[in-house]
């Protein structure tokens, strides 16, 4: 079978990932400019309204992420197919799903608050506020939701400075805001919200021009193709199997943190401050997944085997390059980042005594977070769907063994070892991937 796609380089993988680690890195800026800005405002209650109510929504919009994973991969092998149409009507696809899913949050705000606050509880004065903060904002779900696949079609043509634009954008625009609107004109916590929703509008606006080329031809509006029911069904089935996944490997984590609070609030403290690793971790490590979703997805569509092979390996190699990095940092200044993290003794003292499975986890979960990029530029979600429901499984049972006898540090061994089994599963399930570039349904 010919292959057409274009060859992979360690400068192809590079130009990939990098603007997504910078773009990751901006991240946590946003919540600190936030949090700083009404901390000047000399009271507690403002402060954990904004936190609080950020939470919530990301955790709310963080539910269609699957729009950002199944589009990357979907565009990507249309790209390598040579189907330009195909690549127009999927943004199309992307933003009406982004719209519909937003409308949808905004009608039912109502309930989706009222179940955040039951698992969530805060003083009065708080939520109050934080609910303020929260009807601004929400208007803002539409964009914010249609980003997600906007990143994804962009991500795929492996345009990634445009989404590290998008990021730099959507910062500046609310840092700056913020500024005025809390400091300058006093409006408080619906200053931070007002702030966010223009970024936001903002950035969807932004990424909408970088897709101008797409909108310059008919293809986009091909009706008949954007509803075509197969292709609808098969957007729908990739996307439900990669949200089924993901809420699995969210209950992993929040029993993680469930579990860990039986302990005590000091050890609760201590794996929550040890958690921020797995997040540094996953923030670098998210460029070179999102290199081998591009890469892996145009060479499916291409049905390049060579060129997905090396695709998947350059990317794996940087990511073990960087995890390895990590690991060493961590190990060696570990202690240093817990102290600026805390300032309370005890904690301290307890997440030094874990800080090695902090160590152990950038190099256990290399495999199954460059597996996962992997399956999803082949499109592999059921596959994902099901590996992620044995390593749950794994988890449960690892914790079920474990905890009882050895309390946190079993708890945190279950951690790994379902990233061992999630690494395993999916490895087992390589061989597939790749003949199902010949017979999709193998």
């Amino acid at each position: 079978m010919a292959e057409t796609a274009r060859p992979v380089t360690h400068g192809r993988v590079l130009k990939i990932a990098i603007p997504i680690v910078i773009s990751n890195a901006t991240v946590p800026i946003l919540g600190a400019v936030d949090t700083g800005v009404v901390g000047q405002l000399g009271l507690a209650a403002p402060i954990g309204a904004v936190g609080l109510g950020a939470i919530i929504l990301t955790g709310v919009y963080w539910v269609f992420g699957f729009l950002r994973m199944g589009t990357t991969g979907l565009t990507g092998q249309a790209l390598g197919a040579g189907q330009g149409g195909e690549v127009a009507a999927l943004l199309t696809r992307a933003l009406m799903i982004g719209i519909v899913g937003g409308v949808a949050v905004i009608a039912l705000q109502w309930p989706l608050f009222a179940a955040a606050f039951l698992v969530a509880p805060a003083s009065a004065e708080v939520e109050g506020m934080a609910r303020d903060y929260m009807a601004i904002r929400v208007w803002s779900a539409p964009a914010m939701i249609a980003l997600y696949g906007v990143t994804g079609w962009l991500i795929a043509q492996e345009r990634t400075r445009a989404v590290l634009g998008i990021q730099v954008l959507m910062n500046g625009v609310n840092v700056g805001l913020d500024l005025w609107f809390v400091l300058g004109l006093g409006w408080g916590v619906e200053g931070v919200a007002r702030a966010t929703v223009i970024a936001e509008w903002g950035g969807l606006a932004l990424g909408l021009w970088f897709c101008r080329a797409a909108f310059s031809v008919p293809a986009w509006r091909d009706w008949p193709r954007v509803f075509d029911r197969a292709r609808l069904r098969n957007m729908a089935s990739v996307n439900g199997d990669i949200l089924l996944r993901s809420l699995m490997l969210q209950a992993i984590f929040v029993s993680f943190l469930f579990l860990g609070a039986g302990f005590g609030d000091v050890t609760l403290a201590a794996n929550q401050v040890l958690l921020q690793f797995l997040n540094i971790t996953a923030y670098a490590l998210d460029g070179f997944a999102f290199a081998a979703e591009a890469i892996v997805g145009q060479a499916y569509g291409a049905r390049a085997l060579t060129v997905l092979r090396r695709g998947a390996l350059l990317s794996s190699f940087w990511g073990f390059v960087i995890c390895l990095g990590i690991a060493a940092g961590f190990a060696l200044f570990g202690g240093a980042i817990i102290d600026l993290m805390t300032t309370a003794p005890e904690v301290r003292e307890q997440a030094r005594r874990f800080l090695p499975y902090t160590v152990a986890a950038p190099l256990l979960g290399l495999a199954p977070f460059m597996l996962d990029g992997i399956f999803i530029g082949a499109t592999r979600s059921r596959d994902m769907r099901n590996m992620m429901a044995l390593s749950l499984a794994v988890y449960v049972a690892a914790v079920a063994a474990l905890v009882p006898a050895l309390g946190n540090h079993g708890l945190w061994l279950a951690l790994l070892i379902s990233f061992v089994a999630r690494g395993i599963t999916l490895g087992l399930r390589y061989p597939a991937l790749e003949r199902g570039m010949v017979s999709p349904r193998s």
